[in-house]
């Protein structure tokens, strides 16, 4: 496990393992402390939840997730488990310095694994990277993550490739801490190697769909001079969006038997892509091959096609929301495990998002930003609880002060009048929000107006002030008069 070294590692979490079925909270509360026991003010796992309630939120910076911390109200602070101070129980949030150094210290592959989804009993799961191109600074490069994520679209795990290396020594280390029995694991060209295949079959017991490009030079020659025009096993798709048509056929041949040289090959697929725009009318075609594990009694043409299918689920639902939604590659956070954990924070935010039903993730973001956590209407600061207050009003700053009578230690002055659960004659607190209105002001009565000179020495008010050159005079007996 990482502790305090800024430095990139490959250590993943061992304590994936015995924490399925557990919560968000139980799962990270397995995760180490990276913080010294000294001087120690704020538990760890209340730190982790405040920082993904504000990415859930739409925050995409330290800054902006102290902000929402130092906002946030009460009842928020007290599900989230912050800090309590003081006999009256006032919850104090974490500030953006603290924020900052743990998510810059805590183990980036514990993190990954302990707040991703549990792939198990999924049809796929699709391996591919992507750089945080806001994450370079002077000679050190942007930080590469590779991620993973199930066909239905939920992170399972993300982990931050070395410098000087590529994805390649990062798939099996990725892939080991998780159950994928039965699981067909997909990946681009890049990973269409030896070891990777030895690695899903034997020791994964899963099945891999590896995509065939000129990196396999010789491999690509042999799928290429396969006789393909005599396949009968073929599946016709047919789509039309994002501006254009597009007939994708896919033809599956079993070459146990023909010689590939390479590991558990069972069928060779080749995928023909017509792509037609529908506004100029130029048509393009394209050309993939792909080789899998997967018998032909085990996947037909049709579960092939949509199997390469998946394999865009990461790039459209993880790489482009967390490009559009969260503005990844404009956040400069570079130093040390901060890029790799803000975007776990994303990942987590992401499924949580869809979780609660969200297709579009922006609007989840947004919907989460107007009321954060729904508060608890049943606790009451007069009964010991911590005090409430409407998640719309702006709280005050987290000081410790003596409150005012009749006003709750921690009431923003613009907060609405409120009504205390325990209501007593003459006492009242801002626990809960007033039920009834202010009574409307009597109607004013009738008043009289009338002109006089500035000469005049007549007062008939006991109050004025002035405003540029005219003199508004105003009498309690409803007539008002004012000079010119």
């Amino acid at each position: 496990m990482c502790r305090q070294s800024p430095t990139v590692c490959l250590i993943k979490s061992p304590a994936v393992e015995g924490v399925a079925g557990l919560s968000l909270v139980e799962r990270l509360r397995v995760l180490p402390d990276p913080r010294r026991r000294r001087g120690v003010r704020h538990p760890f796992v209340a730190v982790l939840l405040v920082d993904a309630s504000a990415v859930v939120a739409g925050a995409r910076s330290y800054a902006a997730i102290g902000q929402w911390s130092a906002n946030a109200p009460q009842h928020a602070l007290s599900r989230l488990g912050a800090r309590v101070v003081g006999v009256l129980g006032v919850r104090v949030a974490p500030s953006a310095a603290t924020i900052r150094r743990v998510i810059g210290l805590v183990c980036p592959g514990g993190l990954a694994d302990l707040t991703g989804a549990d792939p198990a009993g999924s049809d796929s799961v699709a391996v591919d990277g992507k750089a945080a191109r806001g994450s370079r600074h002077n000679n050190t490069p942007a930080a590469h993550l590779l991620a993973a994520m199930t066909g239905d679209g939920r992170t399972v795990t993300q982990l931050r490739v070395p410098d000087k290396t590529n994805e390649i020594t990062c798939f099996a280390v990725l892939l080991a801490p998780f159950d994928l029995t039965g699981v067909t694991v997909t990946a681009d060209a890049l990973h269409t190697q030896d070891a990777h295949a030895r690695f899903l079959v034997e020791k994964k017991k899963a099945h891999d769909l590896l995509v065939v490009k000129a990196n396999q030079p010789e491999l690509h020659r042999r799928l290429r001079s396969l006789p393909w025009k005599d396949v009968t096993a073929r599946r016709y798709d047919r789509e039309i969006g994002h501006g254009r048509r597009e007939t994708r056929v896919t033809r599956a041949l079993t070459v146990t038997d023909l010689g590939l040289d390479f590991p558990y090959a069972d069928q060779a697929v080749r995928i023909l892509r017509y792509r037609t725009d529908l506004t100029t009318g130029t048509v393009s075609r394209q050309t993939v091959y792909a080789i899998t594990d997967l018998t032909s009694h085990q996947a037909s043409p049709q579960r092939l096609g949509r199997l390469a299918r998946s394999q865009w689920t990461i790039e459209n639902r993880l790489h482009f929301v967390r490009d559009t939604a969260f503005a990844e590659d404009a956040s400069k956070i570079h130093t040390g495990h901060g890029p790799e954990n803000m975007s776990t924070l994303r990942n987590l935010a992401i499924n949580a998002l869809r979780g609660a039903g969200h297709r579009n993730i922006a609007a989840g973001i947004r919907h989460a930003s107007y009321e954060p956590i729904p508060r608890d209407r049943s606790a009451c600061s007069c009964t010991g609880g911590a005090a409430l207050r409407h998640p719309r009003v702006h709280p005050a700053p987290n000081r410790t002060r003596r409150p005012r009578p009749g006003r709750s230690i921690d009431a923003p002055r613009t907060a609405w009048p409120v009504r205390c659960l325990r209501t007593s004659p003459g006492r009242a607190c801002r626990c809960a929000p007033r039920t009834t209105r202010r009574p409307a002001p009597p109607p004013p009565s009738r008043t009289l107006f009338s002109r006089r000179s500035q000469t005049s020495s007549q007062s008939i008010g006991p109050s004025s002030y002035q405003l540029s050159t005219m003199t508004w005079t105003c009498s309690s007996t409803s007539s008002v008069t004012f000079s010119a």
